[in-house]
């Protein structure tokens, strides 16, 4: 599982983006969203977390991975 704090996504909007650009990578499984602590769980078999990152920064949103 991945781990990632997105400072910017704060609203439902912001939520669809990213689920929709994670989804576009090839084997993610599941995503968890939690707009109050703007934290984002992924968990992926072959995605990596550079994968991910790319992923978010395409879809207009920066990150960092978070403490587990």
């Amino acid at each position: 599982m991945f781990t990632f704090i997105v400072p910017e996504m704060t609203c439902s909007h912001c939520q669809s983006t990213i689920e929709k650009a994670i989804h576009q990578l090839d084997g993610t499984a599941e995503i968890t969203i939690d707009l109050a602590s703007h934290r984002l769980d992924v968990v992926s078999k072959k995605s990596t977390s550079g994968a991910i990152t790319a992923a978010l920064k395409s879809a207009g949103y920066g990150s960092q991975p978070a403490e587990v």
